[in-house]
């Protein structure tokens, strides 16, 4: 079998246009009311459609994001968290730090007695990544 030379030169200097993390849209985010104040019902929310992308390259991390919380006095909109969650796709940000952004986004707005969010990764290079966060109400 043949040789075949290949110039990878022209991959060199690619870089593709990302946000940084003023874009979040974290002032989209809204709450109703939790009507069962005191009773401990965990909801939990999963989405497998979470994109950000990466800083340094800019090519696209998805992830499969749970977010399980104990309420206290509030419930997040759905609509307000797909529209907030959404708002990362063009976001370069490492998967560490987008896991607990979200989670102190979500602390900040919910004052939940119990939060987690398990945000699996998808692999790239043969390597995959589990990020888990948890808050817990003092």
């Amino acid at each position: 079998m043949a040789k075949v030379e290949v110039n990878h030169s022209k991959y060199e200097g690619i870089r593709f246009d990302i946000e940084d993390e003023s874009v979040i849209l974290v002032d989209i985010l809204e709450t109703i009311p939790y009507e069962y104040v005191g009773k401990d019902t965990m909801v939990t929310i999963p989405t497998t459609e979470f994109t950000s992308v990466c800083p340094w390259s800019g090519l696209p991390d998805f992830a499969d994001i749970i977010i399980s919380y104990v309420p206290n006095e509030e419930l997040v909109e759905m609509k307000s968290l797909k529209y907030y969650l959404t708002s990362y796709r063009n976001v370069g940000i490492y998967q560490e730090h987008a896991t607990n952004k979200i989670k102190e986004d979500l602390v900040d707005l919910l004052k939940p007695k119990y939060l987690k969010i398990v945000a699996t990764w998808n692999a790239r290079g043969g390597l995959g990544t589990e990020v888990v966060v948890e808050y817990k109400q003092d």
